[in-house]
């Protein structure tokens, strides 16, 4: 069912195994428990990887494009569906922090014009969320054995997530690992999208 409403957008971003996706599972479930409908979007890396593309420190400027168009393509496919809300397990500028700090990482230099390029893409999606939820790289706690993750790129990335944003001045909260900070994020987002959802 296609409608007219615009939903509310949340979205996550940071480095990987930050709890991005336990963030949003839980913002999810207590949006549902108060009656709201709730659309995910995510897995973009992976699917990514599915066609052949570059991720992690091997990312590239396509890769990175593909990455951001299809995540505004999945953002404008959930509205459609009619969600009160859509929550975007990566939002644009995480794309973009990645293929920084694969740049960095591999000593590479991309063309200024193409930075530039993939920096507006980014851009035009900032405000569309009335929430950015950033995670905080916590070095004391354990990565998942199971990821095969190299932690100078996971700093990286962590550095650059949190400095795109600041340089752009896009308002944002900052979610660390601990319980309290997790709660605090939970919240803001109930608080949101109740609020909205009475006008």
């Amino acid at each position: 069912m296609v409608t007219d409403q615009t939903p509310i957008r949340i979205g996550v971003l940071g480095t990987h195994s930050t709890g991005k996706t336990t963030l949003l599972k839980r913002i999810q479930m207590e949006l549902r428990g108060h009656g709201l409908t709730v659309a995910r979007t995510g897995r973009l890396a992976k699917r990514a990887a599915a066609i052949g593309l570059p991720k992690m420190q091997h990312h590239t400027a396509a890769s990175t494009e593909w990455i951001i168009t299809q995540g505004i393509a999945d953002d404008i496919a959930a509205a459609a569906q009619g969600a009160d809300v859509v929550l975007a397990d990566r939002a644009s500028f995480d794309a973009l922090a990645y293929y920084h700090a694969a740049l960095e990482y591999r000593g590479a230099c991309s063309h200024r014009l193409e930075r530039e390029r993939l920096r507006l893409l980014a851009s035009t999606q900032a405000p569309k969320y009335g929430l950015l939820l950033a995670t905080v790289l916590d070095p004391d706690v354990p990565v998942d054995q199971s990821h095969d993750y190299d932690h100078r790129y996971r700093l990286l990335v962590d550095r650059h997530v949190h400095g795109l944003l600041a340089e752009d001045g896009i308002p944002h909260q900052r979610v660390t690992s601990d319980h309290e900070s997790h709660t605090r994020a939970i919240d803001r987002a109930l608080q949101l999208c109740l609020q909205e959802a009475a006008v």
